[in-house]
């Protein structure tokens, strides 16, 4: 039997249509929506502040006592950020918190709580690498790459927080670096350029909690889940716009930079999660990769890396909204941030046979999961999750 070929002609009726691209993917576009969506960002950063200036000194003094512990701080810190998903989001509302007019968290009880977010941002990676586990040689190379981000950061608390407690290394060179920034070593108050922008747009936020009506710290409650929920839904958004307009730049740039000196390929990491406004975006790009066998555990490490410096550009953006007497506090728990994930880089990375040491811890654990997929699942649930969590009620249940 023959098959006859058609050719077929086609008119203005049978053409494929041709999708122009919507307003939204426009680069002017996303240009105004990011502008909008860091200042709702900024908006319910200066409304957690505001809030916890109404609630009175009885709460905040037991803020104090809550977090006074520090490693109640760090379980704190790991927690929040495995439920949010999102070290940024956690280090946005302790920036918030700390900047806040009554100073509801000192800076000594929040730089546990930094240490934490870094650990805790790290679940994404292991849950993205659980995905491979079908495949035991593609699951070990994929949960290795994820791991080895923990076991930094785990590395990197389990030296600075000891060094911090003892000398507060980190407090007193964040606070000198915040002083030079802002101008308050003569005791200038410090105010953000867009305060009276800010005040403005809360202003119809406060009265509508008003008409709903309670008692003033009822009204102080609501905004700070108000606000706590715009912190979150536009750092979301905004994640969610970067990564469709760099998306396949990304790609590229990640692809290059792997092939490159591990210096480089830091730089990379951080350029990235700068661009992209979340780490867990670049690390968990690595996973897949490592999982179909094209980039090594050795190669993901550095950018790995630079996006853990990365990711503090987002508290240095939420240290903007401070205002007040306070603000200064805001910006140094930002630097904070950076000098945590800089010193870490600085004393883990530079010698082999310290960098050899979460590789090889990434490694091992990899290999038990590969025997047993469930101690993969025990490890992601309970490290991240369920210890935390005990944690913290049992330290409740023994301070009443």
């Amino acid at each position: 039997m023959t098959i006859a070929s058609e050719c077929v002609t086609l008119t203005p009726a049978t053409r494929p249509l041709t999708i122009p691209p919507t307003v939204a993917g426009h680069p002017i576009a996303r240009i105004f929506a990011v502008v909008a969506l860091l200042f709702v960002f900024l908006l319910g950063v200066n409304g957690l502040g505001d809030a916890f200036k109404s609630l009175g000194a009885q709460v905040i003094d037991s803020f104090f006592a809550a977090t006074s512990n520090p490693f109640m701080g760090l379980m704190v810190g790991i927690l929040a950020t495995t439920l949010m998903q999102s070290s940024s989001v956690t280090t946005s509302l302790i920036v918030g918190l700390v900047a806040a007019p009554e100073n509801p968290l000192p800076l000594v009880n929040a730089i546990p709580m930094v240490m934490g977010a870094n650990i805790g941002t790290t679940v994404t990676n292991s849950i993205v690498s659980l995905a491979h586990m079908g495949r035991k040689q593609e699951f070990y190379r994929a949960f290795s790459v994820a791991t080895c981000h923990d076991f930094f950061n785990f590395m990197a608390v389990a030296i600075l927080l000891p060094l911090e407690l003892t000398t507060h290394y980190l407090q007193r060179t964040a606070t000198w670096l915040s002083g030079q920034l802002t101008g308050l070593a003569g005791g200038v108050t410090y105010d953000s350029p867009i305060k009276g922008a800010l005040k403005a747009a809360l202003k119809p936020i406060k009265g509508t909690i008003e008409i709903v009506g309670g008692s003033e710290r009822l009204q102080a409650v609501i905004l700070i889940l108000v606000s706590g929920v715009l912190i979150y839904i536009a750092l979301m958004l905004l994640v969610r716009v970067m990564r469709g307009a760099m998306h396949s730049r990304v790609e590229s740039i990640v692809s290059r930079g792997l092939h490159k000196a591990p210096i480089f390929a830091i730089l990379v990491g951080i350029a990235v999660t700068v661009m992209v406004q979340s780490s867990s975006i670049t690390t968990s790009l690595l996973v897949p990769l490592a999982g179909a066998g094209l980039i090594t555990l050795a190669q993901a490490f550095p950018i790995t890396i630079g996006a853990n410096i990365g990711t503090t550009i987002t508290a240095l953006l939420a240290a903007l909204a401070a205002t007040g007497p306070n603000a200064r506090w805001g910006i140094t728990i930002a630097i904070v941030h950076l000098l945590f994930n800089v010193s870490g880089t600085l004393i883990i990375y530079p010698f082999q046979r310290i960098r050899e040491i979460p590789l090889s811890l990434a490694r091992r654990l990899a290999g038990v999961a590969v025997r047993s997929r469930r101690y993969a699942l025990l490890y992601v649930v309970g490290l991240f999750y369920g210890l935390p969590a005990v944690l913290a009620v049992l330290d409740r249940l023994l301070t009443w």
